[in-house]
């Protein structure tokens, strides 16, 4: 696949992330469409509360017909592009809630074409009046009786993501961004102000997509250990991707290191790895924000971090000593 940009691409595109996109690759996960790995532990967790979920809501059981079909066809209104950097759940799923009931069943029909044969009751359910309420409705419950509770690590994950990668974008250009995205991604320089962006998608299908000034919104993953893309009108052109961090596994520092300084500070170093803010490091070790402060306010006093101030917070970052120490 190749995605055309030009100088004005580069203004426009921006970060986002999308807590109803995350939903939505979680149930993949939870529903065993895709291979748990990392997050082996998370599913477990929670395999019994989705499978009454799912009881409850013959939408997800209906949704492996059009969506996380890695290489295929999915439909996009279940859970499309996010218009805003930081949107709130609640405001996603009224959009969902407003897609038109025709452009819902083209999406589908569309899907359906290129997929095999589906049961009667999915069929119904697919094609039936009240397809947009009843996946919307799933999808709440799933949020609030699932992902809610782990919201706050993973939106901690996905915001470091975006910061280093926005900077780099901003700084450095396209092929700095992309650089380590995906090796199924990659940036060709065709001029001084163009290029196009390479994607190898698992179907193998040859596309190429024109941007025109509108620019291409990256949404980080914290489930998705695969590239997908959102191409079709009329949502945003978006480009998922995995985000830098897993939802499942925080780093573990050196069991010695645990020894010396203590197990949250030990932890708050290794997080260090790329800057952080307080209220981040807080959510990512499950800590309060001032329990958290504490641990930082030490690190800083013995010359192992330091922060900068970012518009109305503070960055984090290890100093040389601190590397140094989490290093060995």
């Amino acid at each position: 696949m190749r995605i055309e940009v030009s100088s004005q691409d580069l203004m426009a595109s921006r970060f986002a992330i999308s807590p109803l996109i995350e939903t939505m690759h979680a149930q993949w996960l939870l529903a065993g469409r895709v291979g748990a790995g990392p997050h082996a532990r998370w599913v477990e967790r929670w395999r019994g509360t989705y499978a009454r979920l799912a009881a409850r809501h013959p939408a997800l059981r209906a949704a492996a017909a059009v969506s996380g079909n890695i290489g295929a066809a999915n439909v996009d209104f279940i859970a499309p592009p996010p218009t805003a950097v930081d949107v709130a759940f609640a405001d996603e799923v009224a959009t969902v809630r407003a897609t038109p009931v025709a452009r819902a069943h083209a999406e589908i029909e569309r899907v359906l074409a290129q997929r095999p044969p589906v049961t009667g009751w999915e069929r119904g359910l697919l094609l039936g009046p009240e397809v947009v309420e009843l996946f919307a409705a799933a999808y709440e419950a799933l949020w609030t009786d699932i992902l809610v509770h782990d919201w706050a690590r993973l939106h901690a994950i996905l915001q470091r993501d975006v910061a280093y990668r926005a900077g780099r974008l901003a700084a450095y250009g396209w092929a700095a961004a992309l650089d380590d995205l995906s090796p199924r991604v990659r940036w060709r320089r065709s001029g001084p102000t163009g290029g196009h962006i390479e994607v190898r998608m698992l179907s193998g299908r040859e596309e190429r997509h024109r941007l025109g000034g509108r620019g291409l919104l990256f949404l980080p993953s914290a489930f998705m250990t695969t590239i997908a893309t959102y191409l079709d009108e009329p949502w945003p052109y978006a480009l998922l991707y995995p985000a830098r961090g897993l939802g499942a596994a925080p780093p573990r520092p050196d069991a010695d290191l645990s020894l010396l300084i203590g197990r949250s500070r030990a932890r708050i170093l290794a997080e260090l790895a790329e800057p952080a803010t307080t209220t981040q490091l807080a959510a990512l070790l499950g800590q309060s924000p001032g329990t958290t402060g504490e641990h930082i306010a030490a690190l800083r006093r013995t010359g192992l971090i330091a922060g900068a101030r970012v518009g109305r917070g503070v960055l984090y970052t290890r100093t040389p000593l601190g590397d140094a120490l989490i290093s060995g």
